[in-house]
Formats: C-alpha cells, sequence, structure tokens
C-alpha cells in the first residue's frame, strides 16, 4: 500500500535497477510518481526519462540539497526524487543530518525500488564490462582465441583443485573465471568478419541443446534414474552429430588418464566388447588399470590426483623433518 503524506509532506527515494529495461515499474512506483507534488532528478540523461514523460509525468531536472527537498515538503508536498546510478548519498546523508539535529519536524522518508533484478541479472554487468575493457584496453583489445587458449586450460585446471580444496570461496572465484574466458571469447566472436556470433548465441545455443537432451523435463518423456537420463542423452547426442564412431568427440589433447577413461566409458556405455590392448610397458599397465578403474565406477583421474595430494602432503612433511 502507498502511504499518504504527512502533515509535514514525504520525501520518496525512487530506485530502478539498470539491469531491467526503463519503464518496466512496479504499479506502486508508478502510482507515487503520477500522484507525486513533484519529482525531481538530477541525472537529464537518466533512462527512466523519456518513459516517464510519456506517461505524462513532469519530471523537474534538479539536485536540490536536503534543505531545499525539506522545504518543498512544507504543507504536506509529496517529492519524488528518481535516484541517480551511483546513488543519492550526498541528499540521503543531509537529510539524515537534519532529522539527526531534533530541531525540526521532518517529512516522512520512504525508499521505494521500482524494479528489482532477476537471477541472473549480474551477468549483464559482466557483458558490460568485458565490452568496455575489449575496447580500451590495450592488452585485452589485441587478443585472439588461440592466444587465449591456454588460459582456458589454466583455468578449468585451477577450478578442479578448488573443488578437490573444498574451499567455497575459491571455488567461487574460479567459477567466475572460467566464466571469463566464455564472455571473452565471446566478445571477440562478434568481430568476426565472415561468421560473427555473440554471448547471447552461446546462450541461445546451449539452452536448446539442454532442452532438446532434457525431454523429461521439457516434454513428454520419463526417466526414472540417472541412468535413464543418460542414456537418454548420448542417444540424441548421437543422433544430433551423426557420428559413425563412439570415439568421434573424444578430445585426444585431454590428460592420457582422462582420455583412457572416456574411452573405456564411451564402449562400456555403447555395450561394446573390447579386449583392453596388452603390450609391454607402464602405458599399458596404466591403460588396464584405467579400464578396471571405470568399470568399478571410479574416475581414475580423480583418483590418481587425491592419491597425487597425499604424496605431496608427505613430501612436505619429510622436508620439515629433514
Amino acid at each position: 500500500m502507498t502511504t499518504e503524506p504527512s502533515a509535514t509532506g514525504r520525501v520518496v527515494l525512487l530506485t530502478a535497477s539498470h539491469r531491467v529495461a526503463p519503464g518496466l515499474l512496479s504499479w506502486p512506483a508508478w502510482h507515487t510518481l503520477r500522484t507525486a507534488d513533484r519529482v525531481l532528478c538530477a541525472d537529464g540523461a537518466h533512462p527512466q526519462l523519456p518513459y516517464l514523460r510519456e506517461a505524462g509525468v513532469a519530471v523537474e531536472i534538479a539536485a536540490p540539497t536536503a534543505r531545499e527537498v525539506v522545504d518543498a515538503c512544507a504543507d504536506g508536498a509529496s517529492v519524488v526524487v528518481l535516484a541517480s546510478g551511483e546513488g543519492e548519498s550526498a541528499l540521503t546523508d543531509g537529510l539524515a543530518r537534519i532529522a539527526g539535529s531534533g530541531r525540526e519536524s521532518m517529512p516522512d522518508l520512504e525508499l521505494l525500488p521500482g524494479s528489482y533484478d532477476l537471477p541472473g541479472a549480474r551477468l549483464l554487468d559482466l557483458v558490460q564490462v568485458m565490452d568496455r575493457i575489449r575496447a580500451e584496453c590495450p592488452w585485452s583489445s589485441t587478443q585472439t582465441h588461440q592466444g587465449l587458449a591456454k588460459y582456458g586450460i589454466e583455468e578449468a585446471y585451477e577450478l578442479v583443485e578448488a573443488i578437490e580444496d573444498g574451499d567455497r570461496d575459491e571455488l567461487r572465484e574460479e567459477l567466475g573465471d572460467v566464466l571469463l574466458q566464455v564472455v571473452f571469447h565471446a566478445r571477440i566472436a562478434q568481430e568476426d568478419g565472415e561468421e560473427p556470433f555473440s554471448i547471447d548465441d552461446v546462450a541461445a545455443t546451449i539452452v536448446d541443446k539442454l532442452i532438446h537432451r532434457h525431454p523429461h523435463v521439457f516434454g513428454d518423456a520419463s526417466a526414472e534414474t540417472p541412468e535413464d537420463v543418460k542414456a537418454h542423452w548420448l542417444r540424441t547426442k548421437a543422433t544430433e552429430k551423426q557420428r559413425t564412431s563412439i570415439t568421434e568427440g573424444v578430445p585426444l589433447g585431454q590428460p592420457g588418464l582422462a582420455l583412457a577413461a572416456k574411452l573405456a566409458s564411451r564402449v562400456r556405455t555403447a555395450g561394446l566388447q573390447v579386449s583392453v590392448p596388452q603390450g609391454e610397458g607402464i602405458g599399458y599397465d596404466l591403460l588396464a588399470l584405467t579400464v578396471e578403474a571405470e568399470a568399478a565406477g571410479v574416475d581414475p583421474e580423480s583418483a590418481l590426483r587425491a592419491a597425487a595430494r597425499v604424496y605431496r602432503d608427505a613430501i612436505r612433511e619429510a622436508e620439515q623433518t629433514a
């Protein structure tokens, strides 16, 4: 409910998220704007102004002091201050000082959010910041997909390490670093003269893929177990890619242990009977162990990394006692 101004008036500081399209304000915000005695805004380029004027709301471009605002509320007047993107700290601090003096009656003070951020709204900030960095940073403006490739690998490994460490703060930061790589590559892709695409195209592609591969969520199909979901995912993926071999799409550049485990997983999921190659040397021994681990439901890469971390701790302990 919108309150009526008191005998000493009412001051409303109206805020709006810059991540929401201008003009999309709540009903209390529109009602307050249309019934106010005066609407003030210090920013003549405020994105809401065209929409307010279109709706018949008269806005005065002014940056009043706290004293002026209090005086404007005399005789019960209602004054709305449309906050700029930086906020109105000078005004609010001034109002607080006047109120704190206790020497005069103050108008009612109200903070009214006119719009709120939607989930994921800060991603828009990331895109905007990346646009500016790409345009103005001497280093970022010269980067290419090829030049950034190594950073994608590094950030992925750092993310894995944060997960293994169980450090929540580190995990949040490393997820951000991985996300930056995605946004950075998409921003570079916008500039391609022949086949440009944007971060919106990237998002649209993965959204379409997720919906298509989850008919048990977005369609009429049913899946009772995680295995049902995985089986459907693989069938759909095979149809989409029109692959002639289950080995297609397995990146050969990944670490050897992970590569062997991925191949073993493809063989097991496809129900093929493929004998593990026999040969001399540690490589074949590791391959056999990897296939055995994958069949037992153990990720050999993670298992080896966990063992290696214990080994690292033992090394450090030995160093301290040496």
